[in-house]
C-alpha cells in the first residue's frame, strides 16, 4: 500500500480525507503543520507528498525526501509556485496539482466580502459588540440591486462571482482579454477604464502572471475608480500595490477594500500575532483601517465542496500516475 503524506491538513479536514479515501485505498498519513524544514521528516520515506499552497516544498526538501524514495508530488492547489519545478523535474519526480475546485467557494467569498463592506456590516457589529446600538449615517447604504459591480477576468470564478451578483439584482459589467459567450449571458463586457469609471463594487478575479501583471491594481487603477467604490480581491496577493490600495483608503477615494490575499502571506497568515506586532508594517497599517478594510486569511477554498474536489483529483491524480497512464494534471 502507497503511502502519502498529507500536509496542512487541518483538524477540520480529517473525516474528509479518510471518507474520500475509501474509494483509493492509500495509506494517509495526516500532518497538521504545512510542510517545513523541521516537519519533513515526517514524510521520510513516503513514496508520495500531498501539499498545499503554504508548503515549502524547495529544493531541500525535496532532494532530502528524494534520497528516501519520494516519487510523486502531489499540490492540492491550483498554483504551484511554492514546488520547486526545476528541482523535482531534475530529481526525476513527477507533479501534479488540481486545475480547479467549487467556484462557488471563492465566488461566495468575494460576494460576503463586497455585502460586509457595502452594508457596513463589520462597523455595525463592531459597535454592538461594545454594547453602542445606535444608529448612526455610516451605517446607511445603498441596496446592491441599485450598484453596478465590475467583475475583471470572467473564468469560472469570475463568471460564477457575476451570477451571486446578478441574483441579487445588481447590474453585472465586466473586462477580460477574452471575452467568453457564457459570460455574455451574464455580463456586459466593457474596456478596463469603463469598469473602473462606472463600478461601485470592483471584484477581482484574473491570473497573476508573474513579471507580467505584477501590482496590476496600483495608484492609476484606483485613480480612474468610481469615488467610494468598494474593491475586493480574491485572486492573488501579487496582483494588488497595498500601500496603493492604503493611499486610497486613507484619501477616501475608496469606500472599502476587502481581500483574502496578500502579496508574501506566508509570513503572516496561518499564524498568531494576538496581543503582538506584525512583522510587515505596512500590513500593520492595512490592518489597522478596519472596518473599511477587512482581510481574511486565505479561507476562499475553505468550504467542504472545495476541499472535496481538492482532495479527491488530488488522490486520482496519483492513482493515474501509479498506472504510468496520462495524467492531464502533470505539471513535471
Amino acid at each position: 500500500m502507497i503511502q502519502v503524506v498529507c500536509y496542512g491538513v487541518r483538524p477540520t479536514e480529517v473525516p474528509y480525507f479518510h471518507e474520500i479515501n475509501k474509494k483509493f485505498g492509500f495509506d494517509l498519513k495526516l500532518v497538521t503543520l504545512g510542510l517545513n524544514h523541521e516537519n519533513v521528516k515526517e514524510a521520510i520515506g513516503a513514496k508520495a507528498i500531498m501539499v498545499r499552497g503554504n508548503c515549502m516544498a524547495d529544493a531541500r526538501n525535496l532532494a532530502l525526501l528524494e534520497e528516501s524514495g519520494l516519487e510523486y508530488v502531489l499540490t492540492r492547489t491550483v498554483g504551484f509556485d511554492h514546488v520547486d519545478l526545476e528541482k523535482a523535474k531534475e530529481l526525476g519526480l513527477k507533479v501534479a496539482r488540481v486545475p480547479g475546485y467549487s467556484p462557488n467557494a471563492i465566488s461566495e467569498l468575494a460576494v460576503t466580502h463586497a455585502m460586509m463592506l457595502l452594508r457596513h456590516t463589520a462597523y455595525a457589529v463592531s459597535r454592538t459588540a461594545n454594547r453602542n446600538f445606535t444608529v448612526d449615517e455610516t451605517m446607511f447604504s445603498r441596496e446592491i440591486r441599485n450598484c453596478t459591480v465590475g467583475v475583471l477576468g470572467t473564468g469560472r470564478i469570475g463568471l460564477t462571482s457575476a451570477q451571486l451578483f446578478k441574483g441579487l439584482g445588481a447590474n453585472v459589467i465586466a473586462y477580460d482579454v477574452f471575452e467568453s459567450e457564457a459570460a455574455k449571458e451574464v455580463v456586459t463586457y466593457k474596456p478596463l477604464e469603463e469598469v473602473l469609471a462606472e463600478a461601485d463594487i470592483i471584484t477581482v478575479h484574473v491570473p497573476y502572471f508573474k513579471g507580467q501583471n505584477d501590482h496590476f491594481i496600483n495608484d492609476e487603477f484606483i485613480a480612474k475608480m468610481k469615488q467610494d467604490a468598494i474593491l475586493v480581491n480574491t485572486a492573488r496577493g501579487e496582483l494588488q500595490d497595498i500601500e496603493a490600495i492604503i493611499r486610497g483608503i486613507e484619501s477616501g477615494k475608496l469606500g472599502g477594500y476587502a481581500t483574502d490575499v496578500l502579496e508574501g502571506e506566508r509570513e503572516i497568515f496561518f499564524k498568531d500575532f494576538e496581543g503582538q506586532a506584525i512583522p510587515n508594517k505596512v500590513y500593520e497599517r492595512l490592518f489597522s483601517l478596519y472596518p473599511k478594510v477587512l482581510v481574511t486569511p486565505h479561507i476562499g477554498s475553505y468550504t467542504d465542496e472545495a476541499l472535496t474536489n481538492m482532495i479527491e483529483i488530488s488522490l486520482e491524480n496519483l492513482t493515474v500516475l501509479l498506472a504510468e497512464e496520462e495524467c492531464n494534471n502533470q505539471i513535471v
